[in-house]
């Protein structure tokens, strides 16, 4: 599927956080390519990232794990990443993908991790 940069925006919840941001939680984007999966947490009243995760680390790639494994590994140092910094409630940007495949064992991991989204 492939979108101009006009056509995504459409697909976030990036512009609906800018307006109103009334519970202060924090946006969780995700990107992925055809061997990766990467994740941020950012903070939207400063536009900051304060979390991230990805795939495409040396431990990570020296492992043979299949893509959606490493889905589930990323999600849990997500996870664990929040629970230090006390972050428990988060916007689930899923930017243009469909909530189905990896970015939904993606999600399922975050919530058994006790994320709220």
């Amino acid at each position: 599927m492939k979108l101009s940069t006009k056509d995504r925006k459409r697909f976030r919840i990036r512009n609906k956080l800018k307006k109103s941001n009334k519970h202060n939680r924090m946006r969780l984007t995700i990107s992925k390519s055809l061997k990766n999966i990467s994740a941020q947490i950012i903070d939207v009243a400063t536009n900051k990232t304060l979390i991230s995760a990805t795939s495409n680390q040396k431990i990570l790639k020296d492992t043979k794990k299949n893509k959606s494994e490493l889905s589930e590994i990323v999600a849990t140092k997500l996870a664990e990443k929040a629970k230090e910094k006390n972050i428990k409630k988060i916007y689930f940007d899923r930017s243009i993908f469909k909530y189905h495949g990896r970015i939904k064992i993606f999600a399922e991991t975050l919530r058994k991790n006790g994320m709220e989204f």
